[in-house]
């Protein structure tokens, strides 16, 4: 950047590229990279996460989100797909933070970060709410750089015109090459993208310090742009998707599931110590069977009406797997007490233990 005289005191004077990172901006580098880190510990992979892994950890998506886990539209921003992913958006943050937060202070500059990633979930939300499970820290990216501009065009008659054509330009180009981009390569979320950078856009109209502000109409520009942001909010909120299903009853059948599983494997270890005794000749058959029934046929049947209590929506991911369960369960409990009645019937045989 070139460096401007010493007896010019405007704000970006005093924002230097060269200068160490500021304290927001390191913050929300180091919890973007610990959130990661953590991740990993919890089964997502160094290249490329799963989407059930970034589910469980907070990622956007409707069924989830909009059946009332709304805190994913914040969480989600810290959330990232692999390493490439999160590369790329902390060198971003760290090229662009570095300035915006000394141009806005860093109260000013965490909101407009927070606000430019919620922003920009919502309306990735809106756009392809069931289609996809989205996640990063690039929306609240974009809305920093979008503050950026804003911050440079106003300040433009306080700067050299190398230094505000290196800033305003570059800034835009990146920008704007990056959410091009968006349109041709699948898997970037570009309505993220450009939410972020809409409401960075507003954001810094409304926050701009008095340093850079010294404009005719810039007051006029404030009401304008946050009515209409505001009116943007309204509409996105009036077009949320209907969730294709529910994520709460999503985890109700893979938690019952799981849970029978193991009742499963329990259950076919009692079998097995019954049918032991059986051959061992220590009880008669009519304790076999009521074993049978008592340990058995009544605990397959119990794991059926538990897991038919499920909702039976054919949208579930587990819904194919919930019916295998069911009829597995009910198969198991009609096959046991088939063979205790059997057991039952099996005429007394002088030297087996009577009842």
């Amino acid at each position: 950047m070139t460096q401007h005289p010493k007896n010019d005191h405007s704000a970006l004077s005093q924002i230097g590229v060269r200068a160490a990172v500021p304290p927001v901006t390191r913050l929300l580098i180091t919890l973007n990279l610990l959130v990661f880190v953590v991740m990993l510990w919890g089964g997502a992979g160094f290249w490329h996460s799963p989407n059930n892994v970034q589910l469980t950890w907070g990622a956007n998506f409707a069924p989830a989100t909009a059946d009332g886990q709304w805190w994913r539209l914040g969480s989600a921003m810290f959330l990232h797909f692999g390493a490439l992913h999160l590369g790329m958006n902390m060198l971003a943050l760290w090229d662009g933070g570095k300035l915006v937060e000394r141009m806005f202070g860093p109260a000013r500059f965490l909101g407009i970060y927070v606000v430019s990633g919620i922003a920009g979930n919502l309306l990735s939300l809106v756009i392809q709410g069931n289609e996809a499970v989205s996640g990063g820290a690039s929306g609240a990216i974009f809305g920093i750089y979008g503050a950026l501009l804003i911050y440079v065009w106003y300040a433009r008659h306080q700067m050299q015109q190398l230094e505000f054509r290196w800033l305003f330009w570059g800034a835009l180009a990146f920008s704007a090459l990056t959410i091009a981009m968006g349109f041709i390569i699948p898997g970037i979320d570009n309505s993220a993208h450009i939410g972020g950078f809409l409401t960075g856009i507003v954001f810094a109209v409304l926050c701009l310090p008095a340093t850079a502000a010294r404009h005719l109409y810039l007051q006029h520009w404030r009401v304008i742009s946050g009515a209409s942001w505001l009116l943007g909010i309204a509409i996105m909120l009036s077009h949320l998707p209907e969730p294709k299903y529910r994520w709460h009853e999503e985890l109700a059948i893979r938690k019952q599931v799981q849970k029978f599983t193991l009742i499963d494997q329990q259950t076919n270890r009692k079998w097995n110590a019954i049918m032991l005794e059986g051959r061992e000749g220590s009880v008669s058959f009519d304790d076999m069977a009521t074993q049978i029934d008592e340990e058995v046929a009544n605990t397959y049947e119990e794991s059926f009406e538990k897991l038919s209590s499920l909702p039976d929506d054919p949208n579930l991911p587990s819904a194919a797997l919930l019916e295998q369960a069911k009829a597995y369960a009910l198969k198991r409990s009609e096959d046991s007490k088939a063979a205790a009645d059997k057991l039952r019937n099996i005429p007394f045989t002088p030297g087996r233990p009577a009842q």
